[in-house]
């Protein structure tokens, strides 16, 4: 089972290709009508996506019920006890995988940043400085994107955590 934080711009995809290679989804946004959107495409998929409608900010997943947490391009903001990211980290399932994937905010400015500054978001590289003993960190590195950035954009790279959990 697999949860995907982040429906909107594009995410969708990344739960529905997961969902057509075999793969239970469970895949959150805050907007019910990006979910909405979404179902729509998956008459070949039936049963196999789980669109939920939810704040992980405010609600966190269940604990431990996921083989994978991948959130990609998800803006999750810094908290001081950082308890959404905690949030995420718990859902994933003893030797599961976090997959978390972000633009590099070196290709970023904060007038790009829809107003705010992109390093007020937890980046991959934060969030392998926050895992404990529990974790190995498999890949925490800045590839350079092998798809064109999307329109209107100046993506270039973009920063990769992947880590299982141990326990």
């Amino acid at each position: 089972m697999r949860i995907h934080p982040g429906v909107e711009a594009g995410g969708d995809a990344d739960a529905l290709w997961l969902a057509r290679h075999g793969w239970q989804v469970t895949a959150v946004d805050i907007a019910q009508t990006a979910l909405q959107r979404a179902a729509a495409a998956t008459a070949d998929i039936t049963g196999r996506v789980d669109w939920t409608r939810a704040d992980l900010t405010i609600t966190p997943p269940p604990a431990g019920a996921f083989d994978l947490v991948s959130a990609h391009y998800f803006p999750l903001p810094h908290q001081p006890d950082h308890a959404a990211l905690r949030g995420l980290l718990d859902a994933v399932a003893p030797g599961g995988t976090l997959l978390f994937a972000s633009h590099d905010i070196a290709d970023l400015s904060p007038s790009r940043g829809h107003g705010s500054d992109p390093s007020d978001y937890y980046q991959p590289g934060d969030i392998a400085g926050l895992l404990d003993h529990n974790w190995t960190v498999l890949i925490n590195e800045t590839r350079p994107r092998t798809a064109p950035a999307p329109a209107g954009t100046h993506h270039t790279h973009d920063t990769v955590l992947r880590a299982r959990r141990l326990r």
